[in-house]
């Protein structure tokens, strides 16, 4: 006996906000799973459509302004208690009109709630890491793509996880998620090149 245990282990939540199992984000999600179990984390996958968490809000789940210890709806604090375990986190998503998918901000909307999340003087969320891994089916030299970016480093780096007390916190977007006009050899190429881009972004997050 070694006495190891694996609770010991670091633990890493990987979100992923897709209802496809075969997508191409699911993929991507999975990938760096094993990546951070790879670097010793015991990886606690997230699939928000696979078990079925409801992003619609409800009167249960309004931040109560004047009490940061509301009890929330029992859904909500399940979750809140996977985030506020985890020491990274990862969330992998693909940019629906330039934001996130319904599912994902209706995740943040409800679970990473007022006393939760966010309100307190030392934030539950304070020394953790987080990466936001997003999938967009625009090309890097779309006249747009600057909008995917923006709302990386603002909506979601500097709104969610900075204003949540997450200081050290990375973005990368994988573009062109389709593989538009391409065929063959530069299909596959193109697509080995999005796999080293969501490598390189976890390896980042590690490094820090």
């Amino acid at each position: 006996m070694n006495g190891y245990n694996e609770e010991d282990r670091p633990v890493a939540l990987v979100v992923l906000a897709h209802h496809r199992s075969d997508s191409l984000t699911a993929s991507m999600a999975e990938r760096a799973a094993n990546r951070l179990e790879g670097d010793g984390y015991r990886v606690d996958l997230l699939n928000l459509h696979a078990e079925g968490f409801d992003p619609r809000n409800s009167v249960a789940d309004e931040p109560d302004y004047g009490d940061r210890d509301k009890t929330y709806s029992a859904e909500v604090h399940r979750h809140i208690r996977r985030v506020h375990a985890a020491e990274v986190i990862v969330v992998v998503f693909p940019v629906w009109w330039f934001g996130l998918p319904a599912l994902l901000k209706g995740w943040f909307d409800r679970v990473w709630n007022y006393g939760l999340a966010y309100g307190r003087s030392r934030s539950p969320m304070e020394g953790k890491r987080m990466l936001w891994l997003a999938l967009a089916g625009l090309t890097a030299r779309d006249p747009n793509a600057d909008l995917v970016a923006s709302v990386l480093e603002g909506p979601l780096r500097r709104g969610v996880s900075e204003y949540c007390g997450i200081s050290e916190t990375h973005a990368a977007v994988l573009y062109d998620s389709e593989g538009q006009d391409l065929s063959g050899e530069a299909r596959a190429e193109h697509f080995r090149g999005l796999v080293t881009g969501a490598d390189e972004a976890v390896d980042k997050l590690l490094a820090g």
